[in-house]
C-alpha cells in the first residue's frame, strides 16, 4: 500500500457549500435513475457487489426491489450487533436498505430513523416503507451536520459510505455524539484516504460526489472522534475492498487513494 497522507490532504477542494450542491445533485440523479453511486454501470447492484460489500444472500432478499442501489461500501449492520429494542440512527440512508435491515433486528419494540438530505431520496425511502410493510421504520429530510434528532435519544448509529461526503465531518461526529445516548455505540462503514490524491481530483465535483475525493486518513478520523468525545475507536481498513472500489472511476483506479474501512466508537457512559 502506499505511504499514509498527511494529515492536511484534503484541506484543498471545494468550498463547502458547493460540495453539498454536488452531493445532492449526484443522489437526486440516482434516486431517479437507480444509479449506483460510485460508478454507472447498471441500474441495479449485481448479486456479487452485494457480496464484496459483505450483504448476505438472506439480507438481500429481505428487503423488496428499489431499497438497494448499491450505495455502500461495506455492511454497517454487520458491526452493530443490534439488539431488539433499541434505536438505531441511520447516517445518510439513501433508500432505505440499511434501514429496513436494522429493523429487523431491533423487532416491534426497536425504532430505526433514516436521515438523508436529498428530497428525492427521503420520498423513495418513504415509498419503501410501504413496499416493505414496515412498522418501525422513518426517514427525516436533514443534513447529517445538523441532525433533526433531540440529544441522547438514540443508542446505535449506522452509516454507510456517507460521511466522507461532508464539508465537515469533525461537526458530523459532535452531532453522533450529541444524540447517542451514555453507552451508545457507532458502527460505520466508510472509506479513508491511503495515499495523496492528484490535486485536479479535490477541485473535482463529481470525485467529491462519488465517495473519493472528501475521504480523510485513518489518523484523521481517530482524532475527530476523540475531539468529539468517543473512546474505545476502532478503525480497521478492508484491503478486499479494492475489487469494487477500483470500478469507481473509469478515468483512473481510485482504489490506489483510498480503501473501505470499518469504524466503531462508544461514547462514554
Amino acid at each position: 500500500m502506499s505511504e499514509q497522507p498527511t494529515s492536511d490532504s484534503t484541506t484543498d477542494g471545494l468550498a463547502p457549500d458547493e460540495q453539498r450542491r454536488a452531493v445532492r445533485r449526484r443522489y437526486a440523479q440516482i434516486a431517479s435513475e437507480s444509479s449506483s453511486c460510485c460508478s454507472d454501470s447498471g441500474a441495479t447492484p449485481t448479486e456479487e457487489l452485494t457480496r464484496q460489500l459483505g450483504y448476505s444472500e438472506d439480507e438481500e432478499t429481505a428487503v423488496v426491489d428499489g431499497a438497494n442501489l448499491g450505495l455502500g461500501c461495506g455492511n454497517p449492520n454487520a458491526l452493530a450487533a443490534l439488539q431488539s429494542g433499541e434505536t438505531v440512527l441511520d447516517l445518510g440512508s439513501g433508500a432505505g436498505f440499511d434501514c429496513f435491515l436494522a429493523a429487523r433486528e431491533v423487532g416491534d419494540t426497536g425504532h430505526v430513523i433514516g436521515v438523508d438530505m436529498t428530497p428525492a431520496m427521503i420520498e423513495k425511502a418513504r415509498d419503501n416503507v410501504t413496499k416493505n410493510d414496515v412498522r418501525n421504520v422513518e426517514f427525516r429530510l436533514g443534513e447529517i451536520e445538523q441532525l433533526p434528532v433531540a440529544d441522547e435519544t438514540v443508542d446505535v448509529i449506522i452509516s454507510n459510505c456517507v460521511i466522507n461526503l461532508s464539508p465537515d465531518k469533525q461537526q458530523v461526529f459532535h452531532e453522533a455524539y450529541r444524540v447517542l445516548r451514555p453507552g451508545g455505540r457507532l458502527a460505520i462503514s466508510d472509506v479513508v484516504l491511503t495515499a495523496e490524491l492528484p490535486a485536479d481530483v479535490h477541485a473535482d465535483p463529481e470525485s467529491v460526489a462519488s465517495c473519493v475525493a472528501g475521504a480523510s486518513p485513518i489518523v484523521d478520523v481517530e482524532r475527530m472522534l476523540s475531539n468529539a468525545g468517543f473512546e474505545a475507536i476502532q478503525i480497521e481498513s478492508d484491503e478486499a475492498s479494492e475489487e469494487f472500489i477500483s470500478e469507481w472511476d473509469a478515468e483512473r483506479d481510485v482504489s490506489e487513494y483510498v480503501v473501505s474501512a470499518t469504524i466503531e466508537a462508544t461514547k462514554p457512559v
